[in-house]
């Protein structure tokens, strides 16, 4: 009762609320883990490809330089070198930036998984709200990236007033070197301190990443008035179910009645209930209930027998008995077979004689034993 009065979540999110949430784009994510994944691989690919970064700039330079003073006036050559140079440059930054943008793509869908959602691009004016924007910031998640923020600037402080420590040496000798080779040395440490600082956010996205998939489950999680109100949502709702529910007794009702004219005899109560038979000797092992009811339906089922000429026998003790052991299209229990047997007899008498313009022959009585109320 106090979870409905104060409307605290404490039920896990139903896998339709988990559905919908993926559906609007939102999913967990870790911007910690995307940032450091981002500055690890462009670090990692401009360490390692330093040489040739530095020979394909060095030979394309060579060549752009390269071009005669007879030759500049020329459009067609300009022309040509321009679109040389400007293919080769193409190459270098796609080759460049292709592994940081799959690191870009790779590393959110290791926690929230690949998710395309056109609402996540909606203008959504809620946004804008500033008193909406100042609850986020001093809510739960705007603490914790304060926290984020204070840690990362302190681990990317501490290490890298580490590196300088170590790497001291080394720079005061750039000094003493010459202008190619200090400045190839000089890049070198430049992009290993920078792989180390981005390898120091490790540390800060190992703890972001646990916390991102909690705080998504928690932002998910529904009160057990949601919940029950979702169930009827997918149930349906009482209503809706009981008017479904008679629509569906209404059309299995006239479909049938629709056998009640095809049945071989209407077995009654005589008032309070009715079961219509059909028997084929061909396709049929035993006798099968075509239709039966009680009161009202019963009563339909015996107006339209007599409208088309299907015998009614009177039982109430065989009547109650078929009415209470099948069902719809069920054969008759084995127990009723000569009881019922007698009955269609009696049938296929009274169709021979009126077909000779006879007299129908009465009705045979059933003994009790031929009728057993529980088979």
């Amino acid at each position: 009762m106090a979870d409905q009065a104060t409307g605290e979540r404490t039920e896990q999110p139903t896998e339709r609320r988990v559905r919908e949430s993926r559906e609007r784009g939102q999913v967990a994510r870790s911007r910690e883990l995307e940032t450091t994944a981002v500055l690890l691989t462009a670090s990692l690919t401009l360490l390692l490809a330093a040489p040739a970064i530095v020979g394909s700039a060095t030979g394309l330079l060579q060549q752009s330089l390269a071009i005669g003073a007879e030759q500049v006036s020329d459009e067609r050559i300009i022309g040509a070198v321009l679109r040389r140079d400007a293919f080769a440059g193409l190459v270098l930054v796609v080759a460049l930036s292709l592994p940081i943008m799959i690191a870009a793509v790779l590393a959110p869908m290791m926690v929230g998984g690949l998710v395309f959602s056109g609402k996540a691009l909606a203008l959504d004016f809620s946004r804008l709200n500033p008193i909406a924007g100042l609850q986020r910031v001093f809510a739960l998640r705007g603490l914790v990236e304060v926290a984020k923020a204070l840690a990362k600037f302190a681990a990317v402080g501490t290490v890298a007033l580490v590196l300088l420590a170590r790497m001291t040496p080394q720079i005061v000798q750039l000094g003493a070197q010459d202008v190619v080779r200090g400045m190839s040395h000089g890049t070198w440490l430049m992009l290993l301190c920078l792989l180390v600082l981005a390898a120091s956010l490790l540390l800060i996205a190992a703890i972001d990443v646990p916390f991102q998939i909690w705080d998504h489950g928690r932002n998910l999680r529904m009160t057990r008035e949601e919940v029950r109100e979702e169930l009827r949502d997918a149930e349906g709702r009482p209503e809706v179910r009981h008017r479904i529910r008679q629509l569906a007794q209404e059309r299995a009702r006239r479909r049938m009645m629709q056998e009640v004219p095809r049945a071989d005899v209407v077995i009654v109560n005589p008032t309070h209930f009715a079961v219509a038979l059909r028997y084929s000797g061909g396709s049929m092992r035993a006798p099968r209930v075509v239709a039966k009811g009680k009161e009202l339906v019963a009563a339909r089922i015996r107006e339209i027998a007599q409208a088309n000429a299907v015998p009614i026998y009177e039982s109430p003790p065989l009547a109650r008995s078929l009415y209470f052991t099948t069902e719809l299209g069920d054969e008759i229990p084995a127990g009723l077979y000569s009881a019922v047997a007698k009955v269609l007899a009696w049938v296929y008498r009274a169709r021979a004689a009126a077909s000779e313009g006879a007299a129908s022959p009465p009705a045979p009585p059933l003994a009790p034993e031929e009728i057993p109320l529980e088979v």
